[in-house]
């Protein structure tokens, strides 16, 4: 094993498509792909790592080819497209994988880290450790970002506060708000993968007993639901948010707040008409890159 060689293939595109490049290696590969944004030349490089078996196959670069198209289609400039597949060996890409996953402070209040960081929490700090894996949510992402800093501003010391995470993936935005003193914490997604590694990485943060995590379809929330949340996060695509708007808002306390993520810039405005006209009103909201995402009360 110590001999065994691994390979990488990156692909050229551009700042705007970064994401949904790396989702594209990630699917395919089956391992999570990271990315490097060189700011003088403008080219993100996204790279993903697996054995020969998967790697070199001619099908391999077929699906990526027909990926980056339909990436294409969905309106994101992907720049040059370039696929480059070279040899590395295991320790380099071990390391090298490593290195592209850096902790995320949100204030004083929350640090989000790899388990192989040695970096310490501040006094106060609450400490989310969670390794990347194939469920969405590291913290990396812009949209995840964005819900933790609202999870850290809608806090409100000695309140009992109670939260729902609609699409848990990783369940960090579950795990984050237990650690912060919500409570109770309950968390869903479609997928029983995605449950199975969140309810995995609850009990590795100690929080396993605090969190509901089940399996569950937003499309089954019901518009009168018995119990309702101080804080909802929503971290899904817009045409979901949109279709079942009603159902997530109801799920809403009055005076609570309604995080919406996963949106695209394009689409944002769209979202934002659809929920205000349920009487909710935008209060917060933040751009980075491609994406967009908005709070609610």
């Amino acid at each position: 094993m110590k001999n065994k060689q691994l390979w990488r293939i990156s692909v050229s595109t551009t700042l705007e498509a970064e994401d949904a490049v790396a989702e594209l290696l990630g699917l395919i590969l089956g391992q999570p792909a990271s990315s490097y944004f060189n700011l003088g030349t403008g080219v993100s490089i996204v790279s993903g790592f697996g054995p020969e078996k998967i790697i070199l196959p001619c099908k391999v670069g077929a699906e990526i080819y027909a990926g980056l198209k339909r990436i294409k289609s969905c309106g994101l400039k992907i720049g040059a497209g370039k696929i480059k597949i070279s040899r590395v060996c295991h320790e380099d890409w071990a390391e090298s994988w490593k290195r592209h996953f850096k902790p995320i402070e949100i204030g004083g209040a929350l640090l989000v880290k790899p388990s192989w960081n040695k970096l310490h929490a501040r006094k106060n700090q609450a400490v989310v450790v969670l390794d990347p894996g194939l469920s969405f949510g590291t913290g990396q992402h812009p949209t995840t970002e964005f819900c933790l800093r609202e999870i850290v501003r809608c806090r409100k010391s000695g309140m009992h506060q109670l939260f729902l995470d609609i699409g848990t993936g990783s369940g960090i935005l579950a795990i984050a708000a237990a650690k912060l003193g919500y409570k109770p914490v309950r968390a869903f997604d479609f997928d029983p993968e995605a449950v199975r590694v969140a309810q995995a990485n609850a009990s590795v943060n100690g929080v396993h007993k605090k969190i509901r995590i089940e399996r569950g379809d937003v499309a089954k929330l019901p518009e009168k639901p018995k119990e309702q949340f101080d804080l909802v996060c929503a971290n899904l695509i817009s045409n979901l948010l949109i279709g079942e708007r009603r159902k997530i808002a109801a799920q809403l306390k009055p005076g609570g707040t309604l995080v919406l993520a996963g949106i695209l810039k394009a689409e944002f405005l769209e979202v934002q008409k659809e929920f205000e006209s349920l009487g909710l009103k935008l209060v917060s909201a933040r751009s980075k890159r491609e994406w967009r995402s908005g709070s609610f009360s």
